[in-house]
């Protein structure tokens, strides 16, 4: 859905036919023009050659229908993949990318070993929320969470990423709460900085997924130019000028992040933090078919005896259910191979 296009296809109509526009876009969430009934037959027909509202996408269910895959062709036949998440408790989570691909090589992550295509518009970002949105109208059910956690980095798009979640905040759009809209980072210090002065009241993650320089160096490459003293120190900022809370990442990799050293390191790093302002997020690593690396999940032992060490230092942690695993769907599996 290209805004820019459908304003300039308006410019010599009244001035109220983009707000009837909006109405049949955002909320009746139609997928064709001719379904309209609010425009005039002959500007229905001009929007359907110009405009179409269809969707091309492949779909992809997990074996107990709580996640859905979605790989969706932009207008360049570049591909990227999205994800709904059904919660137990009603939420309906859609998973959205920022990129075609990710220049960042984070080899924990399927999407990072691929490789940088482009950056998505604002427009293929909120497209992907539509997708659901629609499917979701079937079931008279709504999209009531996002995340920016599929393919890219998004503070490397920064300017498109806040645009768009503007736009889903929007009550003349998708009208979703700033609380229920979530960004994960890898951590960039400017960028973190420049979400403090925002004003948005959105929801920020930290890709942390190392207690020390050593370990992080040789899963994030960026650790090397942003270590994890600027990364927590800009956070620990972010805190104060927010008030905010903030979710550290950290996915569980066995044999390299998950030891009782690990797990007392990560105390001792994350008392730079006021304690009642973060939420410690442990991620059980999902390999996935696409990406060949030597990493593999934690055993249960390990994640438990982990856990149970950060609960005894009153770390707040939680463990995040993964969905779509079976799919490809799981965190860090968005491998974008449909683009080489």
């Amino acid at each position: 859905m290209n805004l820019k296009l459908l304003k300039n296809s308006l410019k010599n109509e009244p001035a109220y036919r983009f707000k009837q526009c909006q109405q049949v876009i955002w909320h009746d969430l139609i997928d064709d023009w001719q379904k309209a009934f609010n425009l005039p037959q002959k500007l229905r027909v001009e929007l359907n050659q110009k405009i179409p509202l269809e969707l091309e996408a492949k779909i992809i269910r997990s074996d107990d229908k709580k996640t859905i895959k979605a790989l969706i062709t932009l207008i360049d036949d570049k591909k990227i993949e999205t994800v709904l998440m059904r919660h137990n408790d009603g939420r309906n989570t859609v998973c959205v990318s920022s990129q075609v691909g990710c220049p960042l090589g984070c080899l924990f992550c399927s999407t990072g070993q691929v490789g940088y295509k482009r950056n998505l518009e604002i427009d293929e970002i909120i497209t992907q929320v539509l997708f659901f949105a629609r499917l979701l109208k079937k079931e008279n059910k709504k999209v009531t969470n996002v995340v920016f956690m599929g393919m890219g980095e998004p503070f490397l798009n920064y300017d498109n990423v806040i645009e768009a979640i503007k736009i889903l905040n929007n009550k003349d759009y998708f009208n979703i709460g700033a609380r229920h809209i979530s960004i994960s980072t890898i951590g960039l210090p400017e960028d973190i900085y420049k979400l403090s002065k925002e004003n948005l009241q959105i929801n920020l993650a930290i890709s942390l997924h190392a207690p020390n320089n050593k370990l992080r160096d040789k899963l994030i490459p960026l650790n090397k130019k942003y270590s994890l003293n600027q990364v927590l120190t800009v956070v620990k900022d972010y805190i104060k000028e927010t008030n905010r809370r903030v979710m550290i990442e950290y996915i569980m990799l066995k044999d390299f992040n998950d030891s009782e050293q690990a797990a007392n390191q990560l105390v001792e790093l994350l008392k730079y933090l006021p304690s009642k302002l973060y939420l410690l997020n442990l991620i059980l690593y999902n390999k996935g078919d696409f990406l060949n690396n030597k990493f593999q999940p934690s055993s249960p032992k390990n994640v438990a005896l982990f856990k149970h060490i950060l609960g005894r230092n009153k770390i707040n942690v939680t463990e995040r259910h993964r969905f779509g695993k079976e799919i490809d769907a799981a965190c860090g599996q968005l491998a974008n191979k449909y683009n080489h």
